[in-house]
């Protein structure tokens, strides 16, 4: 496991889609051989040096990518994130016109009166 520079921490490595894809079928192809899930998933993590857990995590995503599994798409958590996101935009821009509207409202008001 890589650590930071003398920290003693466990340092996170950013795989690439690629470099996933590959364990998932590494995975997926050591299964069909063996006829078992067993192991397989340790097996692969450590002939190619990566945390069991991320491999593990890969494989789960990729059964629900492929739809052999329930849970939320990588497109799907995509696009629930651009939505939030968007959300998050519309609501500051609401905020800042309802202040506008209040101000020039307030400004109109005192014009009014004189």
């Amino acid at each position: 496991m890589a650590t930071s520079h003398g920290s003693g921490k466990p340092t996170a490595r950013r795989y690439s889609p690629e470099e996933k894809a590959a364990a998932v079928r590494m995975v997926r192809t050591l299964r069909a051989e063996l006829g078992t899930e067993h192991g397989t998933v340790q097996r692969v993590a450590a002939q190619l040096g990566y945390g069991p857990e991320s491999v593990r995590a890969w494989v789960r995503q990729a059964d629900i990518d492929d739809g052999a599994a329930p849970g939320v798409s990588t497109a799907e958590a995509r696009r629930i994130r651009e939505l939030e996101q968007e959300n998050r935009e519309l609501r500051r821009a609401n905020e800042i016109l309802k202040r506008a509207a209040s101000f020039f409202g307030a400004e109109l008001d005192r014009q009014h009166r004189k």
